[in-house]
């Protein structure tokens, strides 16, 4: 999927060809040393389907060389590097390592579905290179930015971005800028909801296995009840049974935790894809607002390519004042920079609203998953409902008999009693 270069302001993207796939796993103990972690991931996509593997400072360094080399184009975020340590436990230790997973899928993921990065040698490297030692990976990649330097000086639009801009370009950018600016704020707050959505179904579960633990230590219970408990036998009859009722809130559990799970991946993981990207866009707008020339003073080395290729014809003609030349090329390198930041910022724009629709999907997937889970929860709440009614049902019966036994019992002391008292009396 490529930009068109013969109108780049119809770019024709859709979401059907929005790209590659991506699976990003921690690869589990892998050479690990005693006093240092050195947590590695697994990484294969569906274009090369050839699994390789990184360390964090590989996608550090992998993240640093895009922003440099696309510094006009939208580059996602790179998850935190850590927290502070001391803070971290085992069990946070494991969530923050599967945190910084999601995150660094979500990064590849927008990465090679970005129809001018994913096409680039060094996301080809990352992608493929052996893994056999960490200097190899990143030199390659070094080596790769070296040869190339930034997309100005490669791309064949880079001496026309003028020509393809329109007179409004400025106004259509701060509109474009600030309608996404809104979209972000709302996503923002759908991802805050489904997140807490998603923690409610891992609490819910927690808190019925926690029911059904109770009910299982209350049915244990194998104390003796006192001999003057007048429905003994019943409580007995009903204690048996918690401990088979709370395998049942076990099973209530595992679907609330799976109902969790699946709210987190399919949910607020798609809205959060959507977010960085959003983020990243913000992020691009403040570079041009900002000048992106400034971090590009030492795009006057020489490179290959049409731009380095049409500053080199420019510099080779002797003019008799050379510092005036020098003066300007420097204006017109700026110039010509400026109009194609303007029109990469422009395409990234495209591609923004080519991502939109997503949310009809991620809307669907929501729906369809509450109806799921609470079907799967009413189904077990519902074969629940017989076996407590079986449980009262004996429980009565036993309550009838131990009361009928009892009263019963109480007659014949009464008439024990008052036997003797009539007989005398008669007499």
């Amino acid at each position: 999927m490529h930009m068109d270069q013969q109108n780049p302001l119809v770019d024709g993207l859709s979401l059907k060809g929005l790209g590659d796939s991506v699976l990003v796993e921690i690869e589990p103990q892998r050479k690990r040393i005693p006093f240092l972690k050195h947590v590695e991931y697994r990484i294969i996509s569906k274009c090369f389907q050839i699994p390789v593997h990184r360390r964090f400072s590989d996608f550090e360094l992998f993240h640093s060389l895009l922003l440099q080399k696309f510094i006009y184009r939208m580059v996602p975020p790179l998850p935190p590097k850590g927290i502070l340590k001391g803070v971290l436990n085992s069990i946070s230790d494991r969530e923050f390592y599967d945190s910084r997973r999601r995150g660094l899928q979500r990064f590849m993921t927008l990465v090679i579905r970005h129809p001018v990065l994913a096409g680039d040698e060094l996301v080809s490297i990352f992608l493929q290179a052996s893994s056999a030692m960490l200097q190899d990976v990143q030199h390659k990649l070094r080596e790769a930015f070296k040869k190339s330097g930034d997309e100005f000086l490669t791309s064949q639009m880079a001496l026309h971005g003028k020509v393809y801009l329109p007179e409004d370009i400025h106004s259509q950018a701060a509109t474009n800028r600030e309608v996404i600016a809104n979209i972000h704020n709302s996503f923002q707050k759908l991802r805050d909801v489904a997140e807490r959505m998603a923690q409610r179904s891992r609490e819910n579960s927690t808190d019925l296995l926690m029911f059904g633990k109770d009910l299982s230590e209350l049915g244990s219970d194998t104390s003796d009840l006192p001999a003057s408990a007048a429905l003994g036998k019943a409580w007995t009859t009903q204690r048996k049974s918690l401990v088979e009722l709370s395998g049942e809130f076990g099973l209530l559990a595992d679907k609330a935790a799976h109902q969790g799970s699946r709210e987190e991946d399919e949910v607020v993981e798609k809205l959060n894809l959507l977010l960085e990207q959003l983020q990243s866009y913000k992020e691009l707008c403040d570079r041009h607002d900002n000048g992106v020339l400034i971090e590009h003073q030492r795009a006057f080395e020489k490179r290959s390519g049409p731009m380095a290729r049409h500053m080199k014809r420019h510099s080779s003609i002797e003019q008799p004042n050379c510092l005036l030349t020098q003066q300007e090329n420097t204006i017109l390198t700026m110039e010509l920079r400026n109009y194609f930041s303007l029109l990469c910022l422009h395409q990234e724009t495209q591609l923004v609203f080519t991502h939109l629709p997503l949310i009809t999907n991620i809307l669907g997937t929501f729906v369809h998953l509450q109806i799921q889970g609470h079907k799967e929860m009413g189904d077990v709440w519902g074969d629940l409902h017989p076996k407590l009614k079986s449980l009262f049902d004996n429980a009565n019966e036993a309550s009838s008999r131990s009361s009928s036994q009892t009263h019963i019992s109480t007659e014949r002391k009464t008439r024990a009693i008052t036997s003797p008292h009539i007989t005398r009396k008669s007499l």
